[in-house]
């Protein structure tokens, strides 16, 4: 009977806030929560991505949306068993709506709830079509002038942009378009993907050739078609741009390549967009209904401005420009920067025959690849893990599950476990002069990664030429000017240079807005990522979520969508099912729509 006792505590609560809900009592249902509780809405209650932090935070989210939402049939999940460790108990719940079906998971702790997530997994009325419910593709049977499926593709490739107005206008073709793109034709949203390189993967293919995902496989699938079991642990860049043509080959997906997009407004009568692109050498008015922005938060190069970059006679480039190392055989290379892109490029031309000297104006959180995978990611995305039964959509939801308040709670004791396995390593590379961090509060990679989306290298070999010298170093220092044949640093240092590379990171996403758009969209909207920790590159105020990002912002019918393989994976879904319900007429009230702190 022990083993039965969590799922008893979970359905007598789940019992409890299921019937505190139906009826209306809102501080029944709030007095089932801790005082230091934290409930994570994806979509299902406020139409937004919210994170309510304590009761207060609860009852007023009630009180507003409760009567709309009309929650009813909490339970553990089917198939599903609560656990207990620690004091905590933790399940998987699920739940319906007046519109949706709802999953979740609840951490209780002293019989009341910690930690709430509820996720939206389908509109009732527009659910995917799988299972029992998937097409039947052939058409079996007789019929005069019946067309095939190839006719049909066709047809709607000739008509979608030109006769027909999609409802929705992705301007992005990367990982993160294509993803929300194949969730999209799932809930059968007319929608156009716009990329301006020919074809899907070229924003992989044509960076620098050493390029690989830093993330393992059990990370980075794809919604719906997950890769192979032989897949290799880090993808090379050309390889993951192979799979990224075939996925929108085989989703289906309306993909616009060599497409420029060159304009965007909205109407705030009609509620519709005005697109202007370029494509096969004609302007095209696309009129959509929704605007997503899916250009990536790794696409505005951040290029800076120094004295005599106009009289420099060698190559000089932003990382993102960078071909690779193959011309610069014997050449003296300088990379301003010392993050992943600076890192890998400064060993990719090390490798090649260059004299290559990185210079590191501030800290940098690194970690090793091998330490990471074991320590910081193996509970959820690791083989181990498979074999132990967990699945990619599991491993998001736990991951999600954790409010971004706490988590760097969460990740403390993982980077100080990291410190205290590799000391020697880090001892090395302080040696070197390589000045370290790890984060404001020693939180390491991923808050700083969700903070800023910068300042940090996950070592797949780079460090250890740093540490012997084999990539020289200057740290703690600026650029103070370029001349003809070299850089001369604020210390006064000259290091001459055939190429230079600008390392130098990359600008908001709002930043698209306003080039596509306009700056006083683009400030409407203000700045996208970042919490509001506080901590360096994320000004406070405590946003509590990812600013702009895969929820409505304060331009109606605009979105952003973008991130790691991960989080392009797991939003797209709750960002497509946004845009189905306003689709289809489903009232969408936005609770907690994010006011604008910082403009970019």
């Amino acid at each position: 009977m022990l083993d039965k006792a969590p799922n008893g505590k979970v359905s007598d609560l789940l019992n409890a806030l299921d019937k505190a809900l139906s009826t209306g009592e809102v501080e029944h249902a709030v007095d089932l929560f801790q005082t230091d509780c934290y409930w994570r809405d994806l979509v299902t209650f406020t139409w937004n991505i919210k994170t309510m932090e304590g009761k207060e935070q609860v009852r007023d989210m009630l009180k507003a949306r409760l009567a709309d939402t009309k929650p009813s049939n909490w339970k553990i999940a089917d198939g599903e068993d609560a656990s207990e460790a620690d004091g905590i108990t933790e399940s998987w719940i699920q739940f319906e709506t007046g519109v949706a079906r709802g999953f979740g998971h609840m951490r209780l702790k002293d019989g009341r709830i910690w930690t709430l997530l509820t996720t939206m997994s389908e509109l009732k009325g527009h659910e995917e079509p799988v299972g029992f419910d998937r097409p039947m593709g052939a058409k079996h049977g007789a019929e005069r002038n019946r067309t095939t499926w190839k006719e049909d593709r066709e047809a709607e490739a000739t008509e979608l942009g030109y006769s027909r107005q999609p409802y929705c206008v992705i301007v992005g073709g990367g990982q993160g378009g294509i993803a929300l793109g194949a969730r999209l034709r799932q809930l059968n949203v007319p929608t156009i993907i716009v990329e301006k390189n020919e074809r899907p993967g070229d924003s992989w293919r044509k960076r620098y050739k050493s390029l690989c995902l830093h993330d393992p496989v059990w990370y980075d699938h794809l919604p719906y078609l997950p890769f192979p079991r032989s897949w290799p642990v880090f993808s090379p860049k050309d390889k993951i741009g192979d799979w990224l043509e075939m996925y929108t080959k085989v989703m289906e997906l309306n993909y616009w390549g060599s497409t420029d997009c060159k304009k965007a407004s909205y109407d705030e009568k009609s509620r519709e967009w005005t697109v202007v692109v370029q494509r096969e050498g004609k302007e095209i008015v696309l009129k959509p209904k929704q605007l997503v922005l899916a250009t990536g938060m790794s696409a505005k190069p951040n290029t800076p401005k120094f004295e005599g970059m106009d009289i420099f006679k060698g190559d000089q480039h932003h990382s993102s420009q960078h071909p690779g190392p193959d011309k610069y055989k014997n050449s003296k290379a300088v990379v301003i920067g010392s993050n992943n892109s600076a890192h890998d490029i400064c060993a990719a031309l090390w490798e090649a025959g260059a004299d290559v000297t990185m210079v590191q104006r501030s800290t940098t959180h690194v970690v090793k690849s091998d330490s990471l995978m074991e320590l910081g990611l193996a509970a959820l995305y690791s083989e181990q893990a498979v074999q132990s039964g967990m699945t990619t959509a599991k491993a998001d939801l736990i991951f999600a599950s954790l409010p971004y308040k706490i988590l760097h709670e969460f990740q403390i004791p993982v980077y100080n476990a990291i410190r205290q396995r590799d000391a020697d390593y880090y001892k090395r590379l302080e040696k070197a002069g390589f000045l370290l961090d790890y984060g404001d509060d020693d939180s390491g990679l991923f808050m700083k990664y969700l903070r800023r989306g910068s300042g940090y290298y996950i070592d797949v070999g780079a460090s250890e030429l740093v540490a012997d010298g084999s990539i020289k170093l200057k740290s703690g220092v600026g650029v103070k000017k370029l001349t003809e044949h070299s850089v001369i640093l604020s210390d006064g240092t000259e290091l001459p240079a055939d190429l230079v590379v600008y390392a130098t990171g990359y600008g908001s996403m709002n930043g698209w807005a306003a080039d596509l758009i306009s700056k006083e969209v683009a400030d409407k909207v203000g700045k996208v990522w970042g919490l509001g920790s506080n901590t360096t590159k994320d000004p406070g105020p405590w946003e509590g979520e990812q600013r702009n990002m895969w929820k409505p912002t304060q331009q109606e019918g605009l979105w952003f969508h973008g991130g790691n393989l991960h989080q392009s994976r797991h939003y797209s879904q709750f960002l497509s099912l946004q845009l189905k319900a306003r689709m289809e007429g489903i009232p969408t009230p936005v609770y907690g729509l994010q006011k604008v702190h910082h403009l970019s």
